[in-house]
């Protein structure tokens, strides 16, 4: 389909509506329904079932259950040097290098500012300037499931409303500003490196995005930017644990401050990633 149609709908269409109505669909537990969209999404997307917990995909109560599907224990080893960053996500990179002026880059022709993307809170953005900064594309066919980049401690969670536009690269290359004009949610750690932000980007026809500590957290109920601290003080998550997942595919944007670390030079645009591969290191 020709970019600028592609585009163009996705300002038409009713976005929320069609992700609720997609959210519906992909918790319905009715077995001729959730079997029928299970089957044709495994042969549409090519999808590999020999690492998941549940090898046989129609075992899964709803589709939701067979989108976030755990995976088998060793599938995807965390790397185990102290000091590495490691893949929070299995999917490709879609961008990933330095914040400059506060910008981060989208797209050829196209970036946008940590302020937005962290929600407009200027402190905030500050502890991320000169920083660096990852964007892992998740595809329909890859395991959904995100995980720490480094370990760190929770300090707070903002909720973030905002468009839903499809975040594959035609409309990273498309859309100004697409990461932060999409829904998301933007978890703050505290690691022993200084600030970490691990966001997560809802898209078209996403259902949902949860985090372990709060369970399913969009489509937000208002829409109203909101943070929250409290009761996350005791949360402490390691280096490769599970932190969230999306229902239906995304991204996810990581966050680091300046002269913390650095990204491994194998890592480019397009660089598929496995979650937990070493793909940083820090200072």
């Amino acid at each position: 389909m020709n970019p600028r149609i592609f585009i163009g709908l996705q300002h038409l269409v009713p976005q929320h509506a069609l992700s609720r109505a997609a959210g519906w669909l992909a918790s319905t537990r009715t077995p001729f329904i959730k079997n029928t969209f299970i089957k044709w999404f495994v042969k549409r997307y090519q999808v590999d079932m020999s690492f998941a917990m549940e090898e046989n995909p129609l075992a899964y109560s709803c589709f939701n259950d067979f989108f976030t599907r755990g995976l088998k224990p060793g599938a995807r080893p965390i790397d185990a040097h102290s000091n590495s960053i490691v893949c929070p996500a299995d999917g490709a990179i879609s961008q990933l290098g330095d914040i400059i002026d506060g910008k981060i880059f989208q797209a050829k022709g196209q970036d946008y500012t940590a302020l937005e993307l962290l929600g407009g809170d200027e402190a905030l953005a500050a502890e991320f300037a000169g920083g660096k900064f990852a964007t892992v594309y998740l595809s329909p066919r890859d395991y959904h499931r995100v995980h720490m980049p480094f370990g760190g401690k929770l300090r707070s969670m903002i909720s973030v409303p905002g468009e839903l536009f499809s975040v594959n690269t035609v409309t990273a290359e498309n859309v100004p500003r697409l990461f932060s004009r999409n829904e998301r949610a933007v978890a703050i750690f505290d690691t022993d490196i200084g600030p970490m932000a691990v966001v997560l980007v809802g898209a078209m026809i996403v259902a949902g995005i949860e985090t372990v500590w709060d369970g399913q957290i969009a489509p937000f109920a208002s829409r109203d930017i909101a943070t929250s601290n409290y009761p996350y003080q005791n949360i402490i998550l390691n280096k490769g644990d599970e932190m969230g997942r999306f229902k239906l595919g995304s991204t996810a944007v990581v966050l680091f401050a300046n002269n913390k670390m650095q990204w491994d030079k194998t890592f480019v645009a397009g660089t598929p990633t496995k979650m937990g591969e070493a793909m940083g290191q820090t200072l």
